[in-house]
Protein backbone atom coordinates (compact mmCIF):
# COMPACT_ATOMS: atom_id res chain seq x y z
CA UNK A 1 0.00 0.00 0.00
CA UNK A 2 1.15 3.38 -0.61
CA UNK A 3 -0.42 4.98 2.09
CA UNK A 4 -1.60 3.01 4.99
CA UNK A 5 -3.63 5.31 8.20
CA UNK A 6 -3.76 2.71 10.88
CA UNK A 7 -5.79 3.11 14.46
CA UNK A 8 -5.30 6.88 14.25
CA UNK A 9 -5.85 9.52 17.20
CA UNK A 10 -5.45 12.74 17.42
CA UNK A 11 -7.31 15.21 20.06
CA UNK A 12 -6.98 18.97 20.55
CA UNK A 13 -7.26 20.98 24.02
CA UNK A 14 -9.60 24.25 23.58
CA UNK A 15 -10.73 26.48 25.96
CA UNK A 16 -14.01 23.78 26.83
CA UNK A 17 -11.54 21.03 27.52
CA UNK A 18 -10.14 18.18 25.00
CA UNK A 19 -11.81 17.48 22.06
CA UNK A 20 -10.84 14.35 20.19
CA UNK A 21 -10.78 14.84 16.13
CA UNK A 22 -9.58 11.45 15.26
CA UNK A 23 -10.35 8.41 17.45
CA UNK A 24 -8.92 5.30 15.80
CA UNK A 25 -9.01 6.32 12.22
CA UNK A 26 -7.87 3.76 9.64
CA UNK A 27 -7.58 3.68 6.01
CA UNK A 28 -5.59 2.16 3.17
CA UNK A 29 -5.01 3.71 -0.28
CA UNK A 30 -2.53 1.62 -3.32
CA UNK A 31 -0.64 3.33 -6.39
CA UNK A 32 -3.36 4.23 -9.12
CA UNK A 33 -6.10 4.79 -6.91
CA UNK A 34 -8.22 7.62 -5.64
CA UNK A 35 -10.40 8.64 -2.34
CA UNK A 36 -13.01 11.18 -1.66
CA UNK A 37 -12.68 12.02 1.98
CA UNK A 38 -16.26 13.50 3.11
CA UNK A 39 -17.55 15.14 6.38
CA UNK A 40 -19.13 17.92 8.10
CA UNK A 41 -16.63 21.66 8.70
CA UNK A 42 -14.18 20.66 11.68
CA UNK A 43 -14.99 16.67 11.79
CA UNK A 44 -11.18 16.55 11.30
CA UNK A 45 -10.60 16.47 7.60
CA UNK A 46 -7.99 18.74 7.17
CA UNK A 47 -6.24 17.17 10.35
CA UNK A 48 -5.75 13.96 8.74
CA UNK A 49 -4.18 15.40 5.58
CA UNK A 50 -1.87 17.22 8.17
CA UNK A 51 -0.99 14.19 9.86
CA UNK A 52 -0.43 12.30 6.20
CA UNK A 53 1.94 14.85 4.95
CA UNK A 54 3.86 14.86 8.55
CA UNK A 55 3.03 18.34 9.55
CA UNK A 56 1.76 17.24 12.93
CA UNK A 57 2.08 14.03 14.81
CA UNK A 58 -0.75 11.78 15.89
CA UNK A 59 -1.75 11.11 19.39
CA UNK A 60 -1.50 7.36 18.84
CA UNK A 61 -1.63 4.88 15.69
CA UNK A 62 0.85 4.54 12.55
CA UNK A 63 0.84 5.93 9.19
CA UNK A 64 3.14 5.12 6.25
CA UNK A 65 3.16 6.50 3.42
CA UNK A 66 5.32 4.61 0.36
CA UNK A 67 6.72 2.27 2.93
CA UNK A 68 8.36 4.90 5.32
CA UNK A 69 6.61 5.27 9.01
CA UNK A 70 6.06 8.83 9.12
CA UNK A 71 5.87 9.36 12.75
CA UNK A 72 9.60 7.71 13.25
CA UNK A 73 11.19 10.78 10.60
CA UNK A 74 13.12 13.65 12.31
CA UNK A 75 11.61 16.84 10.73
CA UNK A 76 14.48 16.79 7.57
CA UNK A 77 12.61 13.25 6.99
CA UNK A 78 9.50 14.65 6.99
CA UNK A 79 10.05 17.68 5.19
CA UNK A 80 12.16 14.87 2.32
CA UNK A 81 8.81 13.60 2.52
CA UNK A 82 6.78 16.28 1.32
CA UNK A 83 9.39 17.35 -0.94
CA UNK A 84 9.95 14.32 -3.05
CA UNK A 85 7.03 12.05 -2.09
CA UNK A 86 3.54 13.99 -1.52
CA UNK A 87 1.86 16.85 -3.48
CA UNK A 88 0.28 18.99 -1.52
CA UNK A 89 -2.78 21.21 -2.64
CA UNK A 90 -4.33 22.91 0.83
CA UNK A 91 -6.48 25.89 1.04
CA UNK A 92 -4.32 27.97 1.38
CA UNK A 93 -2.29 28.75 -1.70
CA UNK A 94 0.94 29.99 -0.27
CA UNK A 95 2.27 30.88 -3.55
CA UNK A 96 5.84 32.57 -3.26
CA UNK A 97 5.23 36.18 -3.53
CA UNK A 98 8.52 36.76 -5.33
CA UNK A 99 8.12 34.49 -7.98
CA UNK A 100 6.13 34.98 -11.29
CA UNK A 101 3.46 32.24 -12.09
CA UNK A 102 6.03 30.16 -14.37
CA UNK A 103 8.38 29.98 -11.52
CA UNK A 104 6.27 29.10 -8.84
CA UNK A 105 4.76 26.22 -10.63
CA UNK A 106 8.34 24.75 -11.45
CA UNK A 107 9.71 25.67 -7.66
CA UNK A 108 8.21 22.39 -6.16
CA UNK A 109 9.54 20.32 -9.24
CA UNK A 110 13.00 21.93 -8.80
CA UNK A 111 13.62 21.50 -5.06
CA UNK A 112 12.72 18.09 -5.73
CA UNK A 113 15.17 17.50 -8.90
CA UNK A 114 12.80 16.82 -11.09
CA UNK A 115 11.85 19.53 -12.93
CA UNK A 116 10.47 19.14 -16.57
CA UNK A 117 9.69 22.34 -18.97
CA UNK A 118 7.19 20.36 -21.21
CA UNK A 119 5.51 18.93 -18.33
CA UNK A 120 4.95 22.54 -16.74
CA UNK A 121 4.39 24.00 -20.03
CA UNK A 122 1.30 20.86 -20.98
CA UNK A 123 0.27 21.84 -16.87
CA UNK A 124 -0.02 25.53 -17.58
CA UNK A 125 -1.67 24.71 -20.50
CA UNK A 126 -4.67 22.69 -18.95
CA UNK A 127 -5.02 24.84 -15.91
CA UNK A 128 -5.30 27.86 -18.37
CA UNK A 129 -2.35 29.36 -17.10
CA UNK A 130 -0.30 29.99 -20.28
CA UNK A 131 -1.47 33.93 -20.40
CA UNK A 132 -0.41 34.18 -16.73
CA UNK A 133 3.02 33.15 -16.49
CA UNK A 134 4.55 35.89 -16.28
CA UNK A 135 2.66 37.69 -13.77
CA UNK A 136 2.73 37.92 -9.96
CA UNK A 137 1.02 36.03 -7.48
CA UNK A 138 -0.51 39.37 -5.90
CA UNK A 139 -2.09 40.03 -9.63
CA UNK A 140 -4.49 37.13 -9.95
CA UNK A 141 -7.88 36.34 -8.48
CA UNK A 142 -8.05 33.47 -5.56
CA UNK A 143 -9.05 31.11 -8.20
CA UNK A 144 -6.06 31.82 -10.49
CA UNK A 145 -3.82 31.28 -7.23
CA UNK A 146 -5.22 28.12 -6.61
CA UNK A 147 -4.99 26.91 -10.09
CA UNK A 148 -1.21 27.69 -9.84
CA UNK A 149 -1.19 26.03 -6.47
CA UNK A 150 -2.25 22.74 -8.06
CA UNK A 151 -0.06 23.06 -10.85
CA UNK A 152 3.00 23.15 -8.31
CA UNK A 153 2.22 20.34 -6.64
CA UNK A 154 1.66 18.29 -9.78
CA UNK A 155 4.48 19.42 -11.81
CA UNK A 156 6.85 17.02 -9.42
CA UNK A 157 4.80 13.97 -10.73
CA UNK A 158 4.18 13.22 -6.92
CA UNK A 159 3.42 9.63 -6.11
CA UNK A 160 0.61 10.55 -3.33
CA UNK A 161 -1.36 13.61 -3.71
CA UNK A 162 -3.19 15.42 -0.55
CA UNK A 163 -5.65 17.60 -1.68
CA UNK A 164 -7.90 19.85 0.21
CA UNK A 165 -10.84 21.01 -1.57
CA UNK A 166 -8.65 21.40 -4.35
CA UNK A 167 -11.69 23.30 -6.65
CA UNK A 168 -13.28 24.89 -3.94
CA UNK A 169 -12.46 28.33 -4.98
CA UNK A 170 -12.84 27.35 -9.04
CA UNK A 171 -16.53 28.14 -10.71
CA UNK A 172 -17.74 24.58 -11.60
CA UNK A 173 -16.24 24.37 -15.44
CA UNK A 174 -12.75 25.24 -14.03
CA UNK A 175 -13.45 22.93 -11.25
CA UNK A 176 -14.48 19.64 -13.41
CA UNK A 177 -11.30 20.42 -15.48
CA UNK A 178 -8.96 19.97 -12.40
CA UNK A 179 -10.60 17.06 -11.69
CA UNK A 180 -10.01 15.55 -14.57
CA UNK A 181 -6.29 16.59 -14.42
CA UNK A 182 -6.31 14.89 -10.97
CA UNK A 183 -7.52 11.62 -12.52
CA UNK A 184 -6.16 11.23 -15.36
CA UNK A 185 -2.87 11.99 -13.50
CA UNK A 186 -3.61 9.22 -11.32
CA UNK A 187 -4.57 6.93 -13.90
CA UNK A 188 -1.59 7.87 -16.32
CA UNK A 189 1.47 7.38 -13.47
CA UNK A 190 -0.12 5.14 -10.66
CA UNK A 191 -0.40 8.62 -8.57
CA UNK A 192 -2.78 8.08 -5.23
CA UNK A 193 -4.96 10.67 -4.50
CA UNK A 194 -6.50 11.40 -1.25
CA UNK A 195 -8.84 14.10 -1.62
CA UNK A 196 -11.38 16.18 0.73
CA UNK A 197 -14.27 17.39 -1.31
CA UNK A 198 -18.19 18.75 0.27
CA UNK A 199 -19.13 17.95 -3.19
CA UNK A 200 -20.60 14.30 -3.33
CA UNK A 201 -20.99 14.92 -7.09
CA UNK A 202 -17.43 15.02 -7.51
CA UNK A 203 -16.49 12.56 -4.63
CA UNK A 204 -18.74 10.13 -6.46
CA UNK A 205 -16.09 10.67 -9.70
CA UNK A 206 -13.18 8.89 -7.85
CA UNK A 207 -12.37 5.25 -6.83
CA UNK A 208 -13.88 5.41 -3.79
CA UNK A 209 -15.40 7.63 -0.77
CA UNK A 210 -14.96 7.63 3.23
CA UNK A 211 -17.01 9.80 5.51
CA UNK A 212 -15.37 11.55 8.72
CA UNK A 213 -17.75 11.73 11.61
CA UNK A 214 -17.49 11.64 15.64
CA UNK A 215 -13.90 11.11 14.57
CA UNK A 216 -14.26 7.80 12.94
CA UNK A 217 -13.52 7.18 9.32
CA UNK A 218 -16.74 4.78 7.35
CA UNK A 219 -16.37 3.44 4.61
CA UNK A 220 -19.63 4.67 1.83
Amino acid sequence: MLLEVDGVAKTYATGDGPVAVLRAASLALDAGQSLALTGESGSGKSTLLHLVAGLDRPDAGRIRVAGREVGSLDDAGRARLRRETVGLIFQQFNLIPALDVAANLAFQARIAGRHDRGWCDALAGRLGLGPLLRRWPEELSGGQQQRVAIGRALAARPRLILADEPTGSLDEATGEAVLDLLLGLVSETGTALLMVTHSLRLAGRLGGRVHLAGGRLQPC
